[in-house]
């Protein structure tokens, strides 16, 4: 159950064909649905505890013995499970939460810990590494243009870098407001070292990651961003906003955070990055450690023992 429809890009819809086809390889059948249309099932994994919370209800009201299992996103941990009515019932209802990075946890009252599962969201290194330009210095963005993610920061924070600087930044992703397309368009034709690419495939993403030295996430709330997945997947460094999902993905003593929202420490980030050979590397260097997290067998396995956990007790009928 994913809020995001067929054919959106969302984060919400990436993960959801994912999973779909890790369970299909472990032998199950599966339906990716946006909401509860009432087939019988033996298990129910929902996405988004506030924007599912109508199936959720729905299908524990129905079939209120079979498993039930919800996924926590960035704005269900970091904000609507803490004042949300419904999501807060979405958690109270689930027989398992998922969260995809182990700091999640500290927002879940102690009663629901129990719960809890980590799966850690994986990539397959699916195009090559690329040869880097010698010419410039390539920094990607990559997430649709919405307030949360708070897109324009690489952006301004680029136009403080020196004159001498080769840096240049892609940004991909749809605006999700004419307000954010008209922002993002001026921007690329007044700021030199910026380009909006709008939406691309998420091969089209990949291969343009690969080529980049680096990799920007400037989010206010992530429950576990899939891109910086994919980036420690290509070996691709990041530098990201200090918010706990991805504090829970990189590590507490990870050297490339800086204070969410604050362009100036952003600038510092990047001109180092670009002009400082041993941070750069130290960048590599911990992302490298950080790279197994997201082999993809180990999130397959993550669901082969969930799902084994799930299974009825000896003895009892199926579930459906």
């Amino acid at each position: 159950m994913t809020p995001a429809p067929a054919r959106s890009r969302s984060g919400n819809r990436a993960t959801a064909l994912r999973w779909a086809r890790i369970l299909r390889e472990l032998g199950h059948r599966v339906s990716i649905e946006v909401a509860h249309t009432g087939a019988p099932c033996d298990l129910m994994i929902a996405l988004h505890a506030r924007r599912s919370a109508a199936s959720i209800q729905r299908f524990h009201q129905r079939h209120p013995q079979v498993p039930l299992v919800v996924t926590l996103t960035g704005t269900d941990l970091y904000r609507d499970i803490q004042t949300n009515p419904r999501a807060q019932h979405s958690l109270e209802l689930a027989s398992r939460l998922i969260i995809l990075q182990p700091m999640g946890i500290e927002e879940l009252a102690p009663h629901l810990r129990g719960k809890v599962r980590v799966i850690h969201q994986s990539a397959a290194a699916e195009v090559k590494p690329a040869r880097k330009s010698s010419r410039s210095f390539d920094v990607c963005v990559i997430g649709h243009l919405r307030q949360v993610k708070d897109p324009f920061r690489t952006a301004m924070a680029v136009r403080r870098l020196p004159s001498d600087s080769i840096l240049r930044v892609f940004h991909v992703g749809r605006a999700l407001s004419k307000a954010m397309e008209q922002r993002a368009t001026a921007e690329t034709r007044r700021n030199p070292r910026y380009t909006w690419l709008k939406e691309k495939s998420p091969g089209q993403v990949r291969r343009r990651l690969a080529r980049c030295h680096l990799l920007v996430l400037s989010s206010k709330m992530e429950g576990g961003a899939n891109v910086i997945s994919e980036a420690l997947a290509l070996g691709v460094p990041v530098l990201s906003s200090n918010i706990r999902g991805s504090i829970g993905i990189l590590g507490p003593d990870y050297p490339g955070y800086f204070p969410v929202g604050n362009t100036a420490a952003l600038t510092t980030l990047l001109l180092r990055a670009e002009t400082e050979p041993d941070f750069y590397r130290e960048l590599q260097r911990c992302c490298a450690e950080r790279k197994p997290l997201v082999d993809p067998t180990r999130e397959r396995e993550a669901w082969r023992r969930l799902l084994l956990d799930l299974q009825p007790e000896p003895g009892n009928q199926r579930l459906s």
